[in-house]
């Protein structure tokens, strides 16, 4: 190596020591004819002291340096004097003392600080990543995901499974989300598909007899981004033959657990995870994907609410709809504005409005005064467990939209009541998702999660007839109000997928064409198998703290799906669409 040591691991007692350095200038001081440089590297920071009666021509390089000049520099380890030690860095104990130095690459000032933590346009940050790596907050996430990827591998290896790439350009498979293809030039008019997961190998891998599989898998979906979405994306993928739901579960909690405390430095809230059923999830929280690091729940009020001259909830009421409600603690101030806020958040989410209950001491404050004697009030408190000073937020409307906006008001609270503890995670596992759910574009049944996963065995006879009814033997592991992962006990018998197909509205010979082989394969002895992925990416976001899963991707794309760095995506030229037998026939 070209030096002797990093820059984070020089320590007290060290000093004596000759050493070689070489990093890039994190700041640059001149005091009383001394110059002390803090040198960076990817380990840490040491200071580095410049004496002209040392070295001169040290002095000179010094002088010459600005901030991210790399430099190399050859000194001796000193002790800092008294009073001097720096407890924020763990070399703050000592220096070393330049005997030559050597500028290796001078630098541009950069766009932005690299040095001190600073707001920074992302779009400006994107366009110099590199740069953007260097600093703390970005080199912090990266160890993280590092370290959470490596204790993934090791202890998936530890426990039977066995590590198996899967191939990246593949088939096109038809009723997942949106694929990215990729043009033969071998096959002229052919086109391979990049795997949204690798869910066709990996059950032939349990067909195969691999019985324990993992893989740290990339996957692309040509999908609208925002802050927990990518086009490209690293998931954990697991699939176990002769298991049930609870041997996945098992499995899978078992090494999250671990890993949040070997590498996430966070707290667990519960240890096993709750389950919620899909049905349970939606009435209580609004979502499929719910944060239980806070309560607020939603409390139906439909009993109480009707009967009255208020016609708002009366043609709620008669259309079938419900009353629900939240309770905003010791927010019965709120204001006009504030209340407006609010009530622009439920209709956003579909809801038509919003009425508040003000409860105080002095009674109650509330366009529902007009319309509902006390009594009725007080038994609206009691049921939602108000107090003086809460406020009751109300949402009369279709169930599942009246559920959805009082989830998302519900979040809001949490924001503003300063409920979401970062330092905390709250698994849960939610179950008993619907298998089918209707789309009403195409006039037909699709698969909720995917056409492979299984059903409940109670709702089989339901499969044909009542298809909405049906329950899937599917799982979703959500944590502080995102989808972390999914996963299913899945189809092994040809039968049983056919049928799937022909609900989903595909003909047999539509499913031999796309999904041929796999029938086939269901009829050499395919054992029964599930299995899960969980994304790395939001996994990894959370471990750190983050609110983006850019910020745990080393050179991720924007929301516009651009990479500002290097420009992508591109034309191509005439030549090469030639090659590809490709023609574009417009472009704006």
């Amino acid at each position: 190596m070209l030096k002797t040591t990093t820059c984070g691991s020089i320590r007290a007692e060290d000093v004596g020591r000759t050493v070689t350095l070489k990093g890039w200038v994190n700041r640059r001081r001149s005091h009383g004819g001394l110059i002390f440089i803090d040198l960076r590297d990817r380990w840490g920071i040491t200071q580095v002291v410049f004496n002209p009666t040392v070295s001169s021509e040290a002095m000179a390089v010094a002088e010459e340096a600005r901030p991210e000049y790399v430099l190399s520099i050859e000194g001796t380890v000193e002790a800092r004097p008294a009073g001097m030690v720096n407890p924020n860095l763990a070399t703050g104990q000592v220096e070393v003392l330049a005997h030559s130095a050597e500028v290796l690459n001078p630098a541009r000032t950069p766009p932005f600080p690299i040095n001190e933590p600073a707001e920074i346009d992302e779009f400006l940050r994107l366009k110099y990543r590199y740069l953007d790596l260097r600093r703390e907050t970005m080199l912090r996430n990266l160890e993280i995901r590092h370290r959470a990827v490596r204790f993934i591998r090791e202890w998936f290896s530890d426990h039977g499974f066995l590590e198996v790439e899967t191939p990246i350009l593949t088939k096109e498979t038809p009723g997942g989300a949106r694929e990215f293809v990729v043009p033969s030039r071998i096959h002229p008019g052919d086109f391979y598909a990049l795997p949204q997961s690798p869910q066709q190998y990996k059950q032939l891998l349990m067909v195969a007899g691999i019985e324990r599989y993992f893989q740290i898998a990339r996957c692309f979906r040509d999908e609208d981004l925002r802050a927990d979405r990518g086009l490209e994306f690293t998931q954990l993928d697991v699939e176990m033959s002769f298991v049930d739901q609870e041997d996945v579960w098992s499995v899978t909690e078992a090494c999250l657990t671990e890993l949040v405390e070997r590498v996430g430095g966070k707290r667990l809230l519960f240890r096993p995870f709750p389950r919620l059923t899909f049905a349970e999830a939606m009435d209580r929280f609004g979502t499929d994907k719910p944060d239980l690091r806070f309560g607020l729940e939603i409390q139906n009020l439909t009993d109480l609410a009707g009967g009255t001259e208020f016609r708002v909830f009366n043609a709620v009421l008669q259309g079938g709809g419900q009353i629900k409600a939240i309770v905003a603690p010791s927010c019965a101030g709120y204001s006009r504005r504030e209340i407006d806020e609010l009530t622009r958040i439920a209709v956003g989410a579909g809801a038509k409005g919003m009425v508040p209950l003000a409860v105080t001491a002095e009674g109650f404050h509330s366009p529902l005064t007009r319309f509902f004697a006390e009594e009725r009030l007080r038994s609206i408190t009691e049921r939602m467990d108000a107090h003086p000073g809460d406020l009751i937020l109300i949402v009369a409307d279709a169930a599942d939209v009246a559920a959805a906006a009082l989830g998302e008001l519900r979040l809001e609270m949490g924001r503003r009541l300063g409920l979401m503890d970062s330092d905390v995670l709250a698994f849960a596992w939610l179950t008993e998702v619907p298998a089918f759910e209707w789309n009403p574009e195409r006039g037909s049944w699709q698969a909720k999660h995917h056409q492979f996963t299984s059903v409940l065995d109670e709702d089989l006879p339901f499969l044909e007839t009542e298809p909405g009814r049906v329950r899937a033997k599917q799982y979703d592991a959500v944590c502080n109000g995102l989808e972390l992962g999914g996963g299913s006990i899945r189809i092994h018998q040809r039968e049983l997928q056919e049928r799937v197909f022909r609900i989903i509205g595909m003909t047999d010979a539509e499913a031999n064409e796309k999904f041929g082989h796999l029938l086939e394969a269901f009829e050499f002895g395919t054992p029964p198998h599930g299995g899960i992925a969980i994304g790395i990416d939001r996994l990894t976001m959370l471990l750190a703290g983050q609110d983006s899963i850019r910020e745990m991707i080393a050179f991720p794309k924007t929301q516009s799906a651009t990479e500002p760095m290097t420009g992508a995506p591109t034309p191509i030229s005439a030549e090469d669409l030639a090659i590809l037998h490709l023609a574009v026939t417009s472009h704006e």
